[in-house]
């Protein structure tokens, strides 16, 4: 089964991709326009890329369009993180996934966003299960952090010595870990 997965970086990329790859032929989709600024999207996607080419898997990659993300999220500026804000950017990233892996073909799509413990998989799931239903393309649920998936994610991550961010990307988290 071919399978379109979206990857919001490399580190949580590395263990969902090693629980994958032996049932799905996967490529990655790397299309975040929540991340702030061109020079952390660029680090990240090099990372990702990096990373991919050693797994010997096949990446694709959107431009980096933030507008994208802040105009679908006008009025949610000051939402906790957890909340309206981050599922309007699941829904967002999981739907371009999605539509791209029907465009090219894919059998289906998932996310890597479920490895992290700081995301609620029951949304991400409901939401990518939501997109399956109207898309009418397959999508692989899972909560990746169990069975020490997040764990793995690290000790991968440090194996190859990938950049590993502090926030998710967005401006908005960046403030509520204290960046400016």
């Amino acid at each position: 089964m071919r399978l379109l997965l979206h990857s919001c970086c490399a580190p949580c990329s590395t263990a969902v991709i090693d629980t994958l790859k032996d049932d799905y032929d996967l490529t990655i989709y790397y299309y975040n326009p929540n991340i702030d600024t061109d020079l952390e999207y660029n680090h990240r996607l090099e990372e990702q890329k990096r990373y991919c080419k050693a797994q010997g898997i096949d990446v694709i990659c959107e431009e980096h369009l933030p507008e994208d993300f802040l105009s679908q999220v006008v009025g949610f500026e000051d939402c906790k993180e957890g909340g309206a804000r981050c599922a309007i950017c699941f829904k967002l990233r999981l739907l371009k996934t999605a539509k791209k892996a029907k465009e090219l073909g894919f059998d289906g799509f998932a996310t890597t966003l479920t490895v992290s413990p700081h995301k609620n998989s029951e949304v991400i799931n409901a939401i990518g299960k939501s997109i399956e239903r109207d898309e009418g393309i397959y999508f692989l649920d899972g909560n990746f952090k169990k069975k020490d998936g997040y764990k793995k994610s690290i000790m991968l991550s440090r194996e190859f010595g990938l950049y590993r961010q502090n926030y998710c990307g967005c401006k908005f988290s960046k403030k509520i870990e204290g960046e400016k």
